[in-house]
């Protein structure tokens, strides 16, 4: 149940998109000394017929450099741009997996001396749907000198359908996930969708996507042993990309989470 992040945002009615939405939308939320977070539009995944909706989150993290890193953006606003200028240059515009990125461009025509970084495979996606991004850099399991006293990173490996790129901001003790935990909560899904995204996975207390699971077959080690890298940072709280965070005690929730891994 992994979808291109904010390839197909669309405004937000109520239920009739079939989300209830964490509003206020499209606005800074501070979470911990020099991280934010914004809630983005609803995003959809065309399964057969179906459009399912998801919500969406990017990050913000300003470093000591005074630029800000951004995670996963997601659709801007000219009143997001207002917000995030009055933080500090944009420097890096980051896509931890190749589901996340089709709102680089935006931020990119925005910020053009921004380096816009590339998770694996994602060059490959955004060809595959005719989005139009380019990357100046591609991302690796060491994190670049630019961010590496700030930010621990980790290409999560092990699927077959796609690998992600983790990240953690020792600071605040904060993991960042994607897709490798979806944590919908029932009561924002319009009925009709709760059944399907149950099938996926991707429901509260939050698991990794049984689409994850189901092509981690054959290469459980690899998948445990990047499991045991995120362990190690021991998070006191984890950003997901898509339903409820966890805002305490994130390495228990972390550890739920990945049961099917023991």
């Amino acid at each position: 149940m992994t979808v291109d992040s904010q390839a197909r945002a669309e405004p937000v009615t109520g239920w009739s998109d079939g989300v209830l939405p964490y509003a206020p939308l499209s606005t800074l939320k501070p979470l911990s000394d020099d991280v934010w977070w914004v809630d983005g539009p609803v995003a959809r995944m065309r399964v057969g017929p179906l459009s399912l909706p998801f919500p969406t989150r990017m990050a913000i993290v300003r470093l000591r450099s005074g630029g800000l890193w951004l995670w996963s953006p997601t659709a801007p606003t000219p009143a997001l741009f207002a917000e995030v200028d009055a933080l500090g240059p944009v420097e890096h515009l980051v896509s931890p997996n190749r589901f996340h990125y089709a709102s680089i461009p935006a931020w990119k025509a925005r910020y053009p001396h921004a380096t816009a970084w590339a998770s694996p495979g994602v060059r490959e996606r955004a060809r595959s749907q005719r989005i139009d991004v380019v990357f100046d850099a591609d991302l690796e399991d060491t994190a670049p000198a630019v961010w590496a006293t700030e930010l621990g990173q980790h290409i999560f490996r092990g699927s077959r359908f796609v690998e992600e790129v983790a990240f953690f901001h020792g600071a605040s003790s904060t993991l960042l996930l994607a897709d490798m935990v979806m944590a919908l909560e029932p009561a924002r899904l319009h009925p009709r969708w709760r059944w399907l995204l149950t099938l996926g996975g991707t429901m509260w207390p939050g698991q990794t996507p049984r689409e994850v699971q189901v092509t981690s077959w054959g290469r459980t080690e690899q998948a445990r042993a990047s499991y045991q890298r995120l362990r190690e940072w021991q998070p006191r709280r984890v950003l997901l990309g898509h339903g409820r965070c966890y805002l305490e005690d994130g390495a228990a929730q972390l550890e739920r989470a990945f049961a099917w891994l023991r």
